[in-house]
């Protein structure tokens, strides 16, 4: 598998406390993901929102069931 090859279906969103939305980034699988997004909760009372999301278009590969997680 070469790197044009490799499917990274699980992104990491970041939300604002003005409601902007960011990719953070893309990863292979939802564990992978989900590690990412808990490490980046700053609990210093900065108000922007962490989840987990199947890219749209992914093909279902067993790594989770997809949607939202906080």
């Amino acid at each position: 598998m070469n790197d044009s090859t490799v499917t990274l279906p699980w992104l990491v969103i970041r939300q604002d406390d003005s409601g902007n939305r960011y990719r953070v980034g893309r990863y292979a699988t939802r564990a992978e993901a989900q590690k990412i997004a808990d490490s980046l909760i700053d609990d210093r009372g900065h108000k922007q929102l962490y989840w987990v999301e199947r890219a749209s278009g992914a093909n279902s590969n067993g790594n989770g069931s997809g949607g939202v997680s906080n």
